[in-house]
């Protein structure tokens, strides 16, 4: 791991944060697309989306949104959830759960471990409030990639399903 990981601070998000998550969202879909990734979260600006703008301020006041900071500048984000989007054909765990809605990270700080460090931090908030189990989903396309990160991450593949055309996968970590 590099030793930048030990810079990265973790602190409550909340609605002054949503122009930094923006911006870190409209940046990974240039950064995707850079690299001919259409399909994961299309062309359009996250910004610019119907809905995208509400969504991430959704995420900020009625969910539970940490933000990690590298040097005092927002640099990733992780939005936690008791469970999955009603707009995903997932159904809820059979027991109580904390779920990963949102992983995004400054592609300019690309492999500090700044998704690693939410992760964690992530495990570690769903363990201290009682809860054993963590969830994610992500997109599975592209080769894995996504899905091999969170596996390096402690998580295990459980379901996949289609949203429309897009391939998901749902994954989940015992942190109890």
């Amino acid at each position: 791991m590099n030793d930048t990981t030990h810079d990265i601070r973790i602190r409550p998000g909340g609605p002054e944060d949503v122009g930094g998550i923006l911006r870190m969202l409209d940046s990974a879909v240039a950064w995707m697309n850079a690299r001919g990734n259409t399909e994961q979260w299309g062309t359009t600006p996250y910004s610019q989306r119907p809905g995208g703008v509400e969504r991430v301020e959704r995420y900020t006041t009625e969910n539970v949104p940490y933000v990690a900071e590298l040097g005092g500048v927002a640099v990733g984000a992780l939005v936690l959830d008791s469970g999955p989007s009603p707009q995903m054909p997932i159904a809820p765990a059979d027991e109580p759960e904390r779920y990963v809605r949102l992983l995004v990270s400054d592609r300019r700080h690309a492999g500090l471990g700044i998704g690693a460090a939410l992760l964690a931090h992530a495990a570690e908030e769903t363990r201290r409030a009682g809860v054993e189990l963590l969830r994610v989903d992500c997109w599975a396309g592209g080769g894995g990639e996504l899905v091999a990160f969170y596996e390096r991450n402690g998580f295990a593949p459980t379901e996949s399903f289609l949203s429309g055309d897009w391939p998901g996968q749902v994954l989940a970590r015992r942190v109890g």
